[in-house]
């Protein structure tokens, strides 16, 4: 089986990978709440129920569940030298820039003797008094004079559990993402390593896309329709030139099927921040969305140009046609759409607020949602789906749900 297998929404999920909220999230304040993409602390003792919760269900449905702190923790047992480059790259990555400072922070580092540790450490943050203090107070620069003991010279990753949008399982290959803002950007540096030196996946994974690429994207904006199709969201966090770039990247690899890619343009609004937060697949005819964006969306249709060897040339054309319509077109089959809370505007809102269109599938007509859109849950039910439902009053406080919080690494065809 290949090690990497999504070609479908819907396919029965065999194997995911998530990350375990950690003390990330105790580092978030309210001061920092908007730098942090956050709108809200999630309590983290609760927090970490509810994802073990979430875990327990996928597993009880068949579901192999990896973490990713322990795949990256398992790329730096690889080699002491992978370890020092990975501590000098999240060093220089997390903005560490004056040389006793890089020194203090990575003989700090350094001094985790288990690598687990070490990793959790670097999505944790590291606070100024946590390195040795002993040294900063030999001589004083401006820098010293002018840093508080609670100030982070490593700033804290809280967004990771969110492990959707780091990167994304298109076919048997692999999207390494550019995230929109530069504090999630470092999320991606781990995924990074475990394509590059993790024994499982090094070398056996096709990139169409690449951390260091000019554009954002984000995997909550990718959807798997078919072997054959992918939707992205043109959003908040995904660029029209990203799915350029992409789009040109599927064409060009002889290995992948994809000859489709519609580009949906969501209102660019934290609310949407995503395609997935206002639109998901739910069964082989089903796709559950947000009310709200029907007057306002786009469709475009992007397939391979007349030039094959150019990285400028697609087919591009605007698709003027209802969701529905252009769903039973492309997917061959007609289409039910589900409105979020059946419709009703006050509790869509509210309801979408708390991503009750944010399914995950797994399997054919079965969908893990949050227990809190009760509305939405019971209108799933009416249209004939098994609805699985998790607890989410803490994680949901940072605007995600089950389909954010989890990457499928391996779907059956």
């Amino acid at each position: 089986m290949n090690i990497i297998n999504v070609k479908s929404e819907i396919k029965p999920l065999k194997k995911v990978l998530l990350h375990r909220p950690g003390n990330e999230l105790l580092n978030l304040t309210p001061d920092t709440l908007g730098e942090l993409l956050f709108d809200d602390i999630p309590y983290l003792p609760i927090a970490q129920k509810e994802h073990d919760e979430f875990a327990r269900v996928l597993k009880e449905n068949e579901v192999e569940v990896v973490y990713l702190e322990d795949l990256m923790a398992q790329v730096l047992e690889q080699g002491e030298n992978i370890r020092e480059e990975f501590i000098n790259q999240f060093i220089y990555e997390a903005g560490i820039r004056t040389p006793k400072y890089k020194d203090l922070v990575f003989n700090y580092l350094s001094s985790f003797k288990d690598n687990k540790e070490l990793v959790l450490k670097t999505m944790e943050g590291i606070q100024i008094y946590e390195i040795n203090r002993n040294k900063r107070k030999e001589e004083k620069s401006l820098v010293d004079l002018v840093t508080e003991e609670t100030d982070f010279s490593a700033a804290p990753m809280p967004n990771l559990y969110f492990t959707r949008d780091n990167f994304a399982s298109i076919g048997t290959g692999i999207s390494l993402n550019r995230m929109y803002s530069v504090t999630r950007n470092r999320e991606t540096i781990y995924a990074e390593y475990i394509f590059k030196y993790h024994p499982d996946f090094a070398g056996k994974v096709d990139k169409y896309f690449d951390r260091d690429y000019p554009y954002h994207i984000e995997g909550g904006d990718i959807l798997n329709l078919n072997e054959n199709i992918i939707a992205i969201g043109i959003s908040q966090r995904t660029q029209a030139g990203a799915i350029d770039k992409i789009a040109k990247e599927l064409f060009k690899n002889k290995k992948c099927k994809i000859d489709t890619v519609l580009a949906f343009n969501i209102p660019n609004s934290r609310a949407f921040m995503h395609l997935d937060t206002v639109f998901t697949q739910v069964d082989r005819n089903k796709f559950t969305y947000h009310p709200g964006i029907v007057d306002t969306l786009q469709v475009f249709e992007i397939t391979e140009g007349n030039d094959p060897e150019s990285d400028e040339d697609l087919n591009v054309i605007e698709i003027n046609d209802t969701l529905e319509n252009i769903l039973s077109k492309y997917l061959k089959m007609p289409i039910t759409l589900i409105p979020c809370a059946g419709g009703d505007k006050v509790a869509a809102e509210r309801e979408q607020w708390n991503d009750g269109s944010n399914t995950l599938c797994i399997a054919p007509g079965v969908v893990i949602v949050y227990d809190r859109n009760v509305i939405t849950n019971q209108v799933l039910r009416e249209n004939g789906l098994k609805v699985i439902e998790i607890p989410g009053a803490e994680i949901s406080r940072g605007r995600g749900g089950p389909r954010c919080m989890s990457m499928p690494l391996i779907r059956e065809d």
